[in-house]
């Protein structure tokens, strides 16, 4: 005999369900509006496109320069992370790892997790005086190194815990047969943190693709736009906002990041994997 399911356990999928409905249709509405003729959107909308077509993904690279935009992206994201990981896991190690005369530690920490939480607006003054006496606002550089002074305390409050949960009894057995500092830190401990390195990446990652206040204040060029502040442009008040053109922008602009997340999706589970106690 088959068992009946019981309504609570109905009534579970049911929400599950609609939650899962709710989470991804704004995604297929965008995609929707990316493919669906100008014609289709005067007046009533109809919830399944009746035609599919490409020209607002083709206007946008060959009027709205929007090639450019992404490309700028992937140079400031690209560059800002690799310096906010270099800094950041070196930083979180030596906090993790070694102690401090006169009880900095704990200050050090606090003020780590104080650079964080103060929302991003309240550098911008002293970044922009700052980035104006050295002669390289309206370039790429402000927007790099904004990123990085937002991702490196990021990086440094995650990866802390994940230095200090690692046996110290690993890393004085590397020393007992002769690992050197720099061999026992990109042999034993960063293949071991490699799962916290892949999350704050991708938080990072995020966090740099879809910055707009730093590139709106240090940025007036348009040849040094990024996605989102490409993105914004093609909403304005001088014309009427064609949402097929900014849904296809929205479209390309998530594609990096879903390729970013899927390779640091892989990543994690094989550090998991790897770090797994094998017989």
């Amino acid at each position: 005999m088959k068992k009946k399911l019981k309504p609570s356990t109905v009534w579970k999928g049911l929400l599950c369900a609609v939650m899962l409905v709710v989470a991804l249709f704004p995604i297929y509405w965008l995609l929707a509006m990316a493919i669906r003729p100008t014609d289709e959107m005067r007046g009533h909308i109809s919830l399944i496109p009746q035609t599919l077509t490409m020209e607002h993904f083709a206007q946008l690279f060959t009027k709205e320069g929007f090639g450019q935009a992404i490309i700028n992206s992937l140079q400031t994201t690209g560059v800002s992370l690799v310096i906010s990981l270099l800094v950041g896991i070196c930083a979180a190690y030596v906090i993790a790892r070694r102690r401090f005369h006169f009880g900095l530690k704990k200050p050090l920490t606090y003020w780590v997790l104080l650079v964080r939480v103060l929302p991003p607006v309240a550098f911008t003054i002293p970044l922009y005086i700052m980035f104006n006496k050295l002669g390289v606002l309206n370039t790429k550089i402000p927007v790099m190194l904004a990123c990085v002074l937002i991702n490196v305390p990021l990086i440094i409050w995650f990866l802390i815990s994940f230095f200090q949960d690692l046996p110290e009894e690993v890393e004085e057995s590397a020393k007992v047969d002769g690992a050197t500092e720099w061999q026992l830190f990109r042999k034993i401990v960063l293949p071991l943190v490699a799962p916290g390195i892949a999350a704050v990446a991708m938080l990072s990652f995020m966090y740099a693709w879809n910055e707009y206040t730093y590139t709106v204040i240090f940025t007036r060029s348009p040849s040094n736009y990024t996605v989102p502040l490409a993105l914004a442009l093609l909403n304005t008040e001088d014309s009427l906002t064609n949402f097929g053109l900014v849904a296809a922008g929205g479209v390309i602009s998530v594609i990096p990041i879903t390729l970013f997340v899927i390779f640091a999706q892989n990543y994690l589970i094989s550090g998991l994997s790897s770090g797994a106690v094998k017989e």
